[in-house]
């Protein structure tokens, strides 16, 4: 009787509502408007981060233009330069295209096409969440100890003593696999069931299906999570700290096998090194470095907002 008597009021109240036009209560407004606060704090705090940067990187973009991006580290201000960390970034985005990508793009479909709905899958599910929210830290540690330590004698040459460039690679590769399998996941399952109903109706296979009509309609959100792995793994210094990244060094002139094997750099090393000196000149220097970076990422996401967009009218 008295649950009956609840429901009963519940309902006058929203048909109450409904009359009266305040379809939305009191508290659900002021939550709404709560997260709105919320956003608009952190993108002020973006804003002036960036006004700041942007504020101390013009002047020496100004004074010396492209010299920064063909010149190489220097501990004379002016004379430093972020060359060998862009390079260094590429080869590592190179890794993660090549390595992540394919694996989490297929260990995703494996989970949501393949696997049964087992508790060992739910099991490896919770675990591959759990490591999207893992510190890198923790990733550097797991290179140093795997890639340096156990595979010192593949990874590197004999004067790296493990630490190299394919160490380095594979840690930044391993740290993002898990964001592209949850985005990629998520994205399979966005697909709607019908299409691969029909599929099956006409006789296709499953890997017809899922090769001709799930990945396809899938794409969008799959270059999403990509994007997001890929902004992460540039932005990442304290794995590549911890597996032999060095200051201003990068094997340029020996073959592609020595280069991966030797002591290596990338853009947010350059950036930490440049940032720990009390001169402002090198202050001036990390705030272009930032925005080089900055840039890197925002034609990274470009590419793949385009990309989507293709994929987004083609189907």
């Amino acid at each position: 009787m008295a649950r009956a008597s609840t429901v009963a009021v519940a309902t006058r109240e929203e048909v109450r509502r409904a009359l009266t036009g305040r379809r939305r209560d009191v508290g659900t407004t002021l939550f709404q408007v709560g997260l709105l606060l919320t956003l608009i704090f952190a993108l002020a705090i973006l804003l002036v981060l960036l006004a700041q940067v942007t504020a101390q990187a013009l002047p020496v973009l100004r004074d010396r233009g492209g010299q920064i991006l063909s010149s190489s580290y220097s501990s004379v201000a002016e004379r430093a330069g972020v060359r060998y960390g862009i390079i260094g970034s590429l080869y590592l985005m190179v890794f993660v295209v090549v390595i992540a990508f394919p694996l989490g793009i297929g260990a995703a479909v494996y989970m949501e096409e393949y696997a049964l709905d087992t508790r060992f899958n739910r099991i490896i599910n919770a675990n591959i969440r759990n490591l999207a929210g893992v510190p890198a830290i923790v990733y550097g540690i797991l290179g140093l100890a795997i890639f340096v330590e156990l595979l010192g004698d593949v990874t590197s040459s004999a004067g790296a003593e493990g630490k190299s460039l394919l160490s380095g690679g594979l840690t930044i590769a391993i740290m993002v696999l898990p964001i592209i399998i949850i985005t990629t996941a998520e994205a399979l399952r966005a697909v709607p069931n019908s299409i691969r109903e029909a599929g099956f109706g006409v006789g296709a296979t499953r890997w017809e299906v899922i090769r001709s009509h799930v990945l396809p309609n899938a794409a969008p959100g799959i270059l999403t999570g990509s994007v997001l792995a890929m902004a992460r793994a540039l932005g990442e210094t304290a794995p590549l700290i911890m597996v032999g990244a060095v200051t201003g060094f990068l094997a340029t002139s020996g073959g592609l096998t020595e280069t991966l094997q030797e002591r290596f750099t990338a853009l947010p090393t350059l950036i930490f090194a440049y940032t720990k000196k009390p001169q402002p000149e090198f202050q001036e220097v990390a705030a272009a470095g930032i925005l080089i970076l900055m840039g890197t990422i925002f034609l990274v996401n470009l590419t793949a907002i385009i990309l989507r967009n293709r994929y987004e009218r083609k189907w």
